[in-house]
């Protein structure tokens, strides 16, 4: 079973009203935005990433979920496998790190016994308030679809985490991804749909398009590419369709009006229209889709 018909068949049982219907990354009850995240060694982090950097990521990517609603960050709490006295001693310290940086407190979790040999995995729910909170289904035909900062600088991050000789900066950005909540609270009151891109531009602009009920079109010319991928990768199709695939960047992706006044740095890279689907394009003429649009779970 693949992680969409799993969540597919989650939709069939009762579902709290906060929920969305699990078309979105976060639920909002009494007043408050809930989000969970996961993350299982060799799957979303290496074995020989730094123990601190995993905590940073931990935290990050749920924050990241806070940010694409317009949270301001409540608390987190944390469900941890204790291992080797070392690496839990370097997990604290990056905790410690990031909960500083963002001045998110701890309220709680829960600790259990990793046994010897086996993958961690760790998981952290984070709590928000004071959210417009817009939905990921909020998309309308005719609006304008935007992305902060740069993409596919976590792809190339991953290479070289992995042992590729190239700029640590791209590096940091998939160890220790930044969540975009000052840009999210600008941005939550004035638009229509956002999200994080958690999974890559294409498979989170087509689950947003899916969600509202629409098709988007997205040019690959128009994707935002950092100095440090392009001198890395060039600057061609292939190295475009990489970054539009990659996950892990943790910007946020929008739907607005063509007209709206950004009130921070985005660019507009495509447009929702009535329909569905997902349809890509390199400088106006049409690209084939890829065989993966994203990071998916798939089940056997």
């Amino acid at each position: 079973m693949t992680e969409a018909e799993f969540i597919q068949a989650l939709r069939r049982l009762p579902l709290h009203a906060g929920a969305r219907g699990l078309t979105d990354d976060a639920a909002v009850v009494a007043g408050l935005v809930l989000t969970t995240d996961t993350l299982v060694e060799s799957v979303h982090f290496l074995s020989t990433d730094p123990p601190a950097d995993v905590a940073w990521k931990l935290v990050a990517v749920s924050l990241s979920d806070l940010a694409a609603k317009g949270a301001r960050p409540e608390g987190v709490l944390l469900n941890h496998p204790l291992t080797d006295d070392a690496w839990d001693r370097a997990f604290l310290s990056g905790l410690a790190e990031v909960l500083g940086a963002y001045a998110v407190p701890l309220i709680g979790g829960d600790t259990v016994s990793l046994p010897a040999g086996a993958s961690r995995v760790l998981s952290l729910t984070a709590l928000g308030a004071d959210a417009p909170a817009p939905p990921r289904s909020g998309a309308r035909a005719g609006d304008t679809l935007y992305v902060t900062g740069t993409v596919g600088d976590a792809g190339v991050g991953l290479r070289i985490a992995r042992g590729e000789a190239g700029p640590l900066g791209l590096c940091n950005r998939y160890r220790r991804p930044t969540p975009r909540l000052a840009e999210g609270r600008q941005l939550a009151p004035l638009v229509h749909a956002m999200a994080d891109v958690s999974d890559g531009v294409l498979i989170d602009a087509a689950r947003m398009a899916a969600a509202s009920g629409l098709a988007v079109s997205l040019d690959l010319a128009m994707l935002p590419l950092s100095r440090d991928l392009q001198a890395f990768s060039g600057d061609n199709r292939a190295a475009r369709l990489a970054a539009a695939t990659a996950g892990d960047d943790y910007e946020l992706l929008f739907a607005a009006t063509a007209d709206l006044p950004l009130p921070v740095p985005a660019t507009a890279i495509g447009r929702f229209v009535q329909g569905a689907g997902l349809y890509l394009y390199q400088a106006g003429e049409p690209v084939p889709l890829p065989d993966h649009l994203g990071f998916e779970h798939a089940g056997n």
